[in-house]
């Protein structure tokens, strides 16, 4: 199979590599579109030791199963491979379980590929209607979707009634976004400091901000969604929430700064993080996304996996607009 594959800090190489070979309990899926997310990109650049080169990197895939008696269905993958006699497995909390793996990290290779090797298990069928494209969002939408819903448990009353600011306008950032609009967020803002960035947020009828310039007020945020996960972003999150409001941390760029623990002790603030989504969240993104839901995702763009490298590039030159970048096989 052809297959993108990392070698190193800032390298990527199309090229040939092995089939994969699926064990028991598991199938193949002829991938078609797979997204570049921040871990990816992480990984680029040298910064994961969880993901040592050489690698096949790619989590957000869908395409068609290509083995088994499934062979020919339409799915998208949830990348999340769990044991499912794990007790957090039982409860519903994959993504907490000890056994946790995930395609793009050693002992599993990702799916900038043809193939990538999959438990049954973690598969959702998808319409024949709903773009392959689409159905590759189902994994950041989800991270998305999970992280509203654990903003919305804590704060006790209607999104509708709250003020939400989010922080970040990259994929996960403009997801919650529309993901809070759909759970009834009526004041509504995303913070986002690349200015094709905020075009793409403001196409999407979406308020947007530069950080620095036009910021929400102090004690102004009843929900705070971190999706960039840094240090300035941190302390501006602290900022914003109101007394008894409460910031969902979803971003994981490196560094610990940022926190106002005093505020958060004083004014009884709520400190959620969140790390990828349950079956349920998974479930229920790819049924917004298939019937529409979440708008027309126009905020992705599109190109050829043998051009993937490129499209690393572009991205950490800051020269992409949109908030997703898919790689077609």
């Amino acid at each position: 199979m052809k297959a993108l594959v990392y070698t190193g800090p800032n390298g990527l190489v199309f090229r040939d590599e092995p089939d994969p070979v699926p064990e028991a309990d598991e199938v193949l899926v002829r991938v078609e579109a797979v997204g570049i997310c921040g871990s990816d990109m992480h990984a680029y650049h040298g910064f994961d030791a969880r993901r040592p080169p050489p690698l096949i990197l790619g989590h957000e895939a869908a395409g068609r199963i290509a083995t088994g008696p499934r062979a020919g269905e339409r799915v998208t993958i949830n990348p999340l491979v769990v044991d499912p006699a794990c007790p957090y497995a039982i409860e519903g909390r994959w993504h907490l379980s000890p056994t946790r793996q995930i395609i793009s990290m050693p002992p599993r290779p990702g799916a900038f590929a043809e193939l990538v090797r999959i438990p049954q298990r973690n598969l959702t069928p998808i319409p024949d209607a709903m773009p392959i494209a689409h159905a590759a969002l189902a994994e950041p939408v989800a991270v998305s979707w999970h992280a509203v819903r654990t903003g919305l448990q804590r704060l006790h009353q209607p999104l509708a009634a709250c003020r939400v600011v989010v922080l970040g306008g990259g994929a996960i950032g403009l997801a919650a976004g529309l993901v809070a609009r759909l759970f009834g967020a009526r004041d509504l803002v995303i913070g986002e400091t690349n200015p094709q960035r905020r075009a793409t947020v403001a196409a999407e009828g979406i308020a947007v901000y530069r950080p620095g310039e036009d910021e929400p007020d102090d004690n102004s945020a009843d929900l705070v969604i971190d999706a960039v996960g840094a240090d300035a972003t941190r302390a501006a999150a602290c900022r914003m929430a109101r007394p008894g409001g409460v910031i969902v941390h979803v971003g994981l760029l490196p560094g610990q700064g940022g926190l106002d623990i005093r505020k958060i002790t004083l004014q009884e603030i709520t400190l959620a993080g969140v790390y990828c989504y349950t079956p349920a969240d998974f479930g229920q993104t790819v049924e917004a996304l298939a019937q529409g839901r979440l708008g027309t995702l126009g905020w992705t763009e599109r190109r050829p996996l043998r051009e993937g490298a490129r499209a690393f590039a572009d991205i950490d030159a800051g020269r992409v607009g949109a908030a997703k970048i898919i790689l077609e096989t």
